[in-house]
């Protein structure tokens, strides 16, 4: 009954989940968001700290249930090793091994020191929720939506209108190419061999670990009913059963009951554990070792969550004049709410929620080094509207915050920058204005090119102290192949 309990949470919850990425309507979120405020490092880089001592209580509790309930990067591997478990032979095909505390301890004090160092990158390709998010919003998301515009399509011709076509593109070639290999990596562990990534690199995994040796509930083998038939640890596909000593590793048992199933005497059960228990005697004799890691592990963890900086007070310059869809900005533009680079750098785990939540297909990841697959606007395929705080509202990890339309109608994200070799009434001699009839704020002005001659072509001019850097301009310019105004980003936001 725990076993079947554990795995409808568990389906609930990644199909929850999935479906944040997967949604194009931004309907879901009002109802589903939760689930992604839930997990744990998001939560921690947040401050969340409400969810982080629930997390927290609940593995002292019943042991690593975050792993194997609420992580929907832990519930894929389950459901990839589920199919690479079917058939009577190979549903027994795993074998206990010792734990890699090397390997997982050197991951953890690397993630740590990223996350101190602000090294963002890093930080998002260890992140179990932020790994599976590039997974959904890269290779699922496509095929839904592929999906979606397929029955659009039969909808037309029955002229039905219950489905509307959306568009299917690529937001960024590196993070598609992380997201595939991510995905083919995690799946060929996880059919040979389940729970590896969990037990030996994932870094939120050795966290709870060290405190699930602690928990108050946990599987306990009776040696008086075992009779040695190891089909407990053929069954673990955490690898933490050794049958022969009668001992189970903790740090990382995933609590998912698979061994209770398994045993066919009874020998296994899941109960509140002894004052004293001598499995952990045996299988843990070094326990203040282990206390010492957990503690240090964790300090350096809320530590590097909660550092603050004192925020840089200087804006970027002019971007080099390139095509307009393949613009470089010497200052990256980072959605409003995000407060400037410095923030972003250090809250965002590159998950791409906000980038798969963005209905104008402004945020795409970004492709520098620097701040690989963390969020940044492009005005290609469209621009920042003003009433829309969808990215604000959707964050996790606290990268962007919680904003009001209002709020964002005043945050300077960047300026608008005339290009004069370009603008088409100088070009062409005709009459435009588009920049200044789509500017929501009206920073920007026509102005006659020549004082002297009332027929002279009018050209824009930009107020800096007006712009926001919300992008319409950019969009909605008809220059080509080089837009004749584009947006610079400022570095540290600021409010006018």
């Amino acid at each position: 009954m725990l076993r079947k309990l554990r795995i409808v949470l568990a389906v609930l919850c990644f199909a929850a989940v999935t479906l944040l990425f997967l949604d194009f309507t931004g309907t879901l979120h009002a109802w589903l968001g939760w689930t992604a405020r839930i997990q744990f490092l998001p939560a921690l880089l947040a401050l969340n700290f409400g969810v982080v001592l629930l997390l927290v209580a609940l593995t002292l509790l019943f042991g690593r249930l975050y792993c194997s309930v609420i992580c929907p990067l832990g519930v894929m591997q389950d459901i990839v090793a589920w199919f690479g478990s079917r058939g009577k032979r190979r549903k027994f095909r795993y074998a206990y091994s010792s734990a890699k505390n090397g390997l997982r301890y050197g991951v953890l004090a690397l993630f740590v020191l990223a996350l101190v160092a602000g090294v963002g990158s890093l930080v998002a390709l260890l992140a179990p929720y932020s790994a599976y998010g590039r997974i959904a919003s890269n290779l699922f998301a496509p095929i839904y939506r592929w999906g979606n515009n397929l029955l659009a399509w039969f909808a037309e011709r029955v002229d039905s209108y219950a489905f509307y076509s959306t568009d299917v593109w690529l937001r960024s070639l590196p993070t598609f190419l992380i997201a595939l290999a991510t995905f083919v990596v995690l799946a060929i562990l996880a059919w040979r061999n389940g729970r590896t990534y969990c037990n030996t690199i994932c870094p939120v995994g050795t966290v709870l670990g060290l405190l699930s040796r602690y928990s108050l509930f946990r599987p306990v083998i009776d040696t008086d009913k075992c009779n040695g038939c190891t089909l407990c640890s053929r069954r673990c596909k955490a690898a933490c059963i050794d049958a022969k000593h009668h001992t189970i590793d903790y740090s990382r048992c995933v609590a998912c009951m698979d061994c209770l199933d398994a045993c066919a005497q009874g020998a296994i059960s899941y109960r509140r554990r002894k004052k004293q228990p001598v499995a952990d005697a045996v299988a843990e004799p070094v326990v203040d070792v282990s206390r010492r890691h957990f503690l240090t592990g964790a300090a350096l963890l809320v530590g590097a969550a909660a550092a603050k900086a004192q925020e840089k007070k200087v804006d970027g310059g002019l971007a080099v004049l390139l095509d307009k869809k393949v613009l470089h900005r010497a200052t990256p533009i980072v959605p409003p709410g995000a407060q400037g680079l410095w923030h972003v750098a250090r809250h965002c785990t590159g998950c791409q929620l906000c980038v798969a939540a963005c209905p104008n297909g402004v945020l795409r990841p970004s492709t520098r080094l620097e701040a690989l697959m963390q969020p940044e606007s492009s005005y290609e395929r469209g621009y920042c509207r003003p009433e829309c705080t969808k990215c604000s509202e959707v964050c996790p990890a606290g990268a962007i915050h919680p904003i009001t339309p209002e709020e964002k109608s005043a945050i300077q994200i960047g300026h608008a920058v005339w290009v004069k070799e370009n603008c088409i009434p100088l070009t062409d001699g005709v009459s435009c204005g588009n920049c200044a009839r789509h500017c929501p704020t009206g920073a920007i002005q026509m102005v006659s090119s020549d004082a002297a001659n009332p027929d002279a072509p009018k050209i824009p001019v930009v107020n800096e102290e007006r712009c926001i850097g919300c992008g319409a301009c950019e969009n909605l310019c008809p220059a080509r192949p080089f837009s004749a105004i584009y947006v610079e980003g400022h570095r540290v936001h600021r409010t006018i």
